[in-house]
């Protein structure tokens, strides 16, 4: 069974030698391929890509020459992944590349079910984070009437055949929760594993910069939500 599992890098400079030596030493012997984004970086870091891709023979580039928005780069590397399962996870390295390993042996154990939605859970996070997360998970557990909580954690993985009948997903960080709560709404079995969740190493995050950022990804998410829901409704 190969798994590809995409990582989509927005101005990671820093964390993409990290990123390769540290698949390097987890991959082993299994079947998986890396298919890593350049979304739209302005950095360097396609001068990093360009110096490591030929080295590893697991990884692949996709290249995003203007940047879209955090889904729209994992939408680019879901469609050129070659796995039976296929997924993504983050880049700052505060997912642990060896959480796909985890998640992949999963997969396995369960015998390649068509069915399946892997997704951790995080932990070690800041309380203040933590209060954020529960409130939006209790808010779109209700909305949608499905459980949706830590719907932003890393990696998600899942069937090929889950993503070819995907509609119109979002091109922002909706797209965590597009994918989750598809899942939950066809039936697929969500099994969520506990993931560390460490401070980032090099770099700063590209969204979660202080309070004000929160409340735009507040409202973001609850337009998304609508929008989702009404799609639903008119069976669209």
């Amino acid at each position: 069974m190969r798994l590809s599992i995409v990582v989509p890098c927005y101005n990671e400079k820093e964390n993409i030698p990290l990123l390769f030596d540290r698949f390097s030493k987890v991959i082993e012997e299994r079947d998986i391929e890396v298919v890593f984004v350049n979304n739209g970086s302005t950095d360097g870091s396609q001068i990093v890509f360009e110096e490591l891709i030929p080295k590893f023979s697991f990884s692949k580039l996709v290249i995003v020459d203007v940047n879209q928005g955090y889904g729209y780069g994992i939408l680019q590397g879901l469609n050129s992944a070659s796995g039976d399962y296929i997924g993504w996870t983050h880049a700052d390295m505060q997912t642990d590349p060896l959480d796909v390993i985890r998640a992949y042996d999963l997969v396995l154990e369960k015998g390649c079910a068509p069915d399946m939605f892997i997704k951790g859970n995080r932990k070690g996070r800041s309380l203040f984070d933590q209060i954020f997360t529960s409130g939006m998970s209790v808010y779109e557990s209700i909305y949608f009437k499905e459980k949706l909580s830590d719907i932003n954690a890393q990696p998600n993985i899942f069937p090929r055949s889950f993503f070819e009948h995907w509609n119109n997903p979002p091109h922002d960080f909706s797209l965590d929760l597009y994918a989750f709560y598809t899942a939950r709404r066809e039936g697929l079995n969500v099994i969520r594993f506990p993931v560390q969740f460490p401070k980032r190493r090099f770099g700063v995050s590209k969204w979660n910069t202080g309070f004000s950022s929160k409340i735009k990804f507040i409202k973001r998410t609850l337009k998304f939500s609508s929008e989702l829901k009404r799609r639903e409704k008119n069976g669209k």
